[in-house]
C-alpha cells in the first residue's frame, strides 16, 4: 500500500523546489532507516519497565523517514513531524547507491532491505512498515544493479 494521497501529495509538496528541471519523481514511500542495537532495546525496555512498576512496555525502532526516488536520486525526509515530511535529511545520488540484501522480516510483515552507498564501509538499513511493505521490492527495483 503506497502513502495514502493527502501524505504523498505533502511529500511531493515538499519534494518539488529540490527537484532538478527534468526530473521526475519515481517513487514515495515511508521506512524506517537505520538499525537498532539489542543492547539498546534492552536498556530502554528496562528502564521504562523500572520507572513504570512494569506496567508499560517500551520499544525502541529505527527513525521513520519519507523517501522519494527520483530518476536522479534519493531523498529521504524527517518522518517525525506529526505525520508531515519534514526537512530533508539525506541526498544520494542513484550513482553512489545501490540494493544490498533484500528480505520479508518480521513473519512476513516487514520488507528490509540495505542500501549500499559507493565510500561507505557499512551500508543503510531501511524496514518498510508493514503498510508499506510492498513499496520496498518497488524501490528496490528502481535502483542501480551494482556501485
Amino acid at each position: 500500500m503506497a502513502l495514502n494521497s493527502r501524505r504523498a501529495r505533502q511529500l511531493l509538496d515538499a519534494v518539488a523546489p529540490l527537484l532538478a528541471p527534468g526530473e521526475q519523481v519515481r517513487l514515495t514511500s515511508l521506512a524506517g532507516v537505520g538499525s537498532v542495537s539489542l543492547r539498546r532495546r534492552a536498556v530502554t525496555a528496562a528502564v521504562v519497565g523500572a520507572l513504570s512498576a512494569g506496567t508499560v512496555v517500551a520499544t525502541v525502532t529505527p527513525r521513520p523517514m519519507y523517501l522519494a526516488l527520483t530518476d536522479r536520486r534519493v531523498l529521504f525526509l524527517d518522518g517525525n513531524r506529526g505525520g508531515r515530511p519534514g526537512a530533508v535529511v539525506l541526498d544520494l545520488p542513484l550513482a553512489y547507491v545501490s540494493a544490498g540484501d533484500s528480505k520479508k522480516a518480521f513473519l512476513g510483515l516487514q520488507y528490509v532491505t540495505r542500501l549500499a552507498v559507493a565510500g561507505q564501509e557499512k551500508g543503510l538499513k531501511l524496514t518498510f512498515p508493514v503498510q508499506h511493505r510492498s513499496d520496498g521490492p518497488r524501490f528496490v527495483a528502481e535502483l542501480p544493479a551494482t556501485v
